[in-house]
C-alpha cells in the first residue's frame, strides 16, 4: 500500500468515526459538529486519490478548510441542551487520539513525497487535523462544563 492508498484509508475510517459519533450523539448540535467533520474527511480523501491519479493540485486553492466558526457558535447555541454519558466523552477523547495520530502520520509522510507541492499539501492536511484535534479538546471541555466554557481565541 503506498502513502495515498493508507492516507486514503486513514480518512475514511475517520468519516466513519465521524459519522458513528454524529449518529450516537444526543445533541442536534454535535451531530451536525460530527457531519461537518465527517465531511471534512471526505475532503482529504479526495485530495489524496487526486494526487495518487497525479492530478495537478494547487496547494494555495484547496479548499480543505474546516469552518471552526460555525462549529463554535453551534456549540454556544446548545449551551443548555447539555446531557452527556461518560462513555460518550471517552468516544471524543478516542477521536482525539485519532487526529493526532493522523497529524503525525501527515507529517512524517509530508518528508517522504516526491514534490515540495505533494510535501505542502501533506503539511497543510497534518495542520487541518490539528485543527480537528482542538475542536474535539473544545467539545470535551464544553460537555464537561457547559456553563463554564468559551470558546477558545484561537478560533
Amino acid at each position: 500500500m503506498n502513502v495515498y492508498e493508507y492516507a486514503m484509508k486513514v480518512e475514511k475510517d475517520g468519516e466513519a468515526y465521524y459519522r458513528e459519533l454524529a449518529s450516537k450523539s444526543p445533541n442536534s448540535g454535535l451531530k451536525r459538529i460530527f457531519t461537518m467533520l465527517a465531511d471534512e474527511e471526505v475532503k482529504h480523501y479526495n485530495v489524496f486519490k487526486n494526487m495518487m491519479k497525479k492530478n495537478d493540485i494547487d496547494v494555495n486553492k484547496l479548499d480543505i478548510i474546516t469552518d471552526t466558526k460555525t462549529i463554535f457558535e453551534t456549540l454556544s447555541n446548545e449551551k443548555n441542551n447539555i446531557n452527556f454519558s461518560e462513555e460518550q466523552i471517552d468516544f471524543y477523547k478516542e477521536a482525539i487520539k485519532k487526529e493526532e495520530n493522523s497529524h503525525q502520520f501527515y507529517l512524517d509522510k509530508s518528508n517522504e513525497v516526491e514534490t515540495e507541492n505533494e510535501k505542502a499539501i501533506f503539511i497543510k492536511i497534518s495542520e487541518e487535523e490539528i485543527k480537528h484535534r482542538k475542536i474535539l479538546e473544545e467539545i470535551v471541555e464544553f460537555i464537561q462544563e457547559p456553563d463554564n466554557w468559551v470558546a477558545s481565541a484561537e478560533f
